[in-house]
């Protein structure tokens, strides 16, 4: 009498289902967590440019002005007073911070794209707490629903 072995292991069409339904599973999932970084690096720019404000708050306060917390005393360009490229910590930078305009009683902020967070749109705050994002990439917060920071 013969006796009859069971095959153990996988089919090649099962092994290529599994494949397929992985590979369905990462184009979904990919995109989704690039959005996902991408929002997490803007948020952790405006949260720098909220700093920045504060600092600026802070240097009026010692100083009675706005004018000269840029480097070299200057009124525009790269803070002195707080660091210029957000994330604060670590140690690849997304965003440059800028101070765009400056004088006795307002001021101007600026947070730019760079690395692989460029061609995101530039976000902007002023003394008012007026917030921007250059959502279509422009150059300008002018355009309908880029006051804010929200999507």
């Amino acid at each position: 009498m013969r006796s009859v072995k069971a095959n153990k292991g996988f089919t090649l069409i099962e092994l290529m289902i599994v494949v397929a339904i992985v590979g369905i599973i990462a184009a979904i999932a990919y995109p989704s967590y690039t959005g996902y970084v991408e929002r997490a690096r803007r948020s952790d720019a405006q949260g720098a440019l909220m700093g920045l404000a504060a600092a600026m708050e802070r240097h009026r306060a010692s100083n009675g002005n706005y004018q000269g917390a840029a480097s070299g005393g200057g009124n525009t360009g790269a803070p002195a007073i707080f660091p210029d490229e957000a994330p604060i910590d670590g140690s690849t930078k997304y965003y440059d911070l800028t101070i765009e305009d400056a004088d006795a009683t307002s001021y101007s902020l600026q947070a730019t794209p760079k690395n692989a967070q460029a061609g995101d749109g530039i976000l902007t705050l002023d003394h008012t707490g007026r917030r921007g994002w250059d959502e279509n990439n422009d150059g300008d917060t002018d355009d309908a629903g880029e006051n804010d920071w929200q999507r």
